[in-house]
């Protein structure tokens, strides 16, 4: 069969590299791909939210499954225009997919249905917003309703620093339209984790669990970015707490949708802060996410299109997910200057030197014949799997020293754990 992956960083290799591993599957498209997926895939040069191209590409291309990537194409409806055409899709609607696309309306949806999540009020009026400053509690959270690329919440320290982020946000507007809507959110204190599940609306499979590191520097200092790593399963997230998600948050969460005419097919990823008083909902993602992609799917042993199918098909129930008993890790090296300003167009070396049993997915790179060079932020990720977290780490850092280029960065403490 011939499959189509929508994207073109770390994620996207990491789907179309398990994707390559299923024997029913015969032919890769990646639109628009990078330097790495180009090994597995024939990248197509469409971008990922040229939803009518797309499709167009599917259609005369006779391809059997399309699989989103990013949220972007999902918020602009690649769902919906796919199936109106008879494709086959791996993703939720645009209506379902709203959960990432407005964390008001994700909010909302939790305090109707009493899904745990923290404290919030909303506002769309600067001067309001700023009123409302003097009536709470520090630390505190500054949200943008909309997709900011995993840069739209703040914690602000201190009033100051909160009416910062609001004029930043709603008057300089550096978020644009996506700050139109901000919420004030309760800060919430314990560990953080990532759940992703599948769901063909009905029924809620969760992967293994990832603990993602989202600041720049070590020691969790700096600026959010999308992701500096990864460690999966999540050495802090006991089967007791999984089974107080499944039954409080993601079950819920999936059955609310449904209850609103807004049924939910795909990966549902839930950012969790494991509290003292239980497991609360930070966000909601729509889509796999990104590096969580990088540790959770080295670790799936089930054919992942069979997967794909019995979510499409809504007969998930049927499907047995296994995942393997073993630790992964991902480091992400970004470009010097990440998450601000950066250059790309720099060679990577050391790509061919890395272990057989490393993987090393691209994000921002790029081919120039036979050179790679950086393309992006977020260059690459290189994951390490190992019967212990120690083993896995160990074998990760061992294995990106040996790559470089100019101004590259990466932390040195991913999967450094106390538990």
């Amino acid at each position: 069969m011939k499959v189509l992956v929508v994207g073109g960083g770390g994620r996207e290799h990491a789907i179309a590299w398990k994707v390559a591993q299923s024997p029913r599957v015969d032919k890769i498209y990646c639109a628009p791909g990078n330097a790495g997926i180009a090994r597995i895939a024939q990248c197509v040069d469409i971008p990922a939210d040229a939803v009518d191209e797309l499709a167009d590409f599917a259609q005369e291309n006779a391809v059997d499954l399309t699989v989103v990537g990013p949220e972007v194409p999902l918020m602009k409806g690649i769902v919906d225009v796919f199936v109106k055409r008879g494709l086959r899709i791996f993703g939720p609607s645009r209506d379902a997919a709203v959960i990432e696309g407005s964390k008001y309306f994700a909010k909302l949806l939790l305090q109707k249905y009493n899904i745990p999540t923290a404290r919030f009020k909303a506002f769309d009026n600067y001067e309001e917003a700023v009123k409302y400053l003097d009536d709470i509690q520090y630390p505190t959270v500054i949200k943008t309703d909309g997709l900011a690329q995993g840069k739209g919440v703040i914690i602000a320290d201190d009033r100051e620093e909160a009416q910062k982020a609001l004029e930043d946000i709603m008057l300089k507007r550096i978020f644009g339209k996506s700050g139109d809507t901000v919420i004030i959110e309760e800060f919430l204190e314990g560990r953080e984790a990532s759940v992703l599940a599948f769901t063909d609306g009905k029924t809620v499979i969760p992967m293994v669990s990832a603990m993602d590191y989202k600041r720049i520097y070590d020691g969790d200092m700096g600026p959010n970015t999308g992701g500096m790593g990864n460690i999966a399963p999540n050495p802090y997230y006991s089967d007791e707490i999984n089974t107080d998600v499944m039954e409080k948050i993601l079950k819920p969460v999936i059955k609310a949708l449904d209850m609103e005419g807004r049924k939910y097919k795909g990966v549902l990823y839930a950012g969790l802060m494991l509290t003292e008083d239980g497991p609360k909902v930070l966000e909601f993602n729509a889509r796999f996410g990104d590096p969580e992609t990088q540790v959770i799917l080295p670790l799936l042993d089930t054919d992942i299109v069979d997967i794909m199918d019995a979510v499409i098909e809504e007969r998930l129930n049927s499907i047995q997910v296994k995942w393997l008993d073993k630790t992964a890790i991902c480091v992400v090296a970004a470009s010097g200057g990440y998450p601000g300003k950066y250059q790309t167009g720099f060679e990577i070396s050391g790509l061919d030197e890395v272990d057989d049993d490393v993987m090393v997915f691209h994000a921002g790179t790029k081919a120039d014949g036979d050179k790679v060079l950086t393309a992006g932020g977020r260059v690459l990720a290189v994951t390490a799997i190992g019967d212990t977290l120690l083993e896995a780490r160990a074998k990760a850092y061992d294995n990106i020293d040996r790559i470089d280029f100019k101004g590259i960065q990466y932390r040195r403490d991913i999967g450094k754990v106390k538990v």
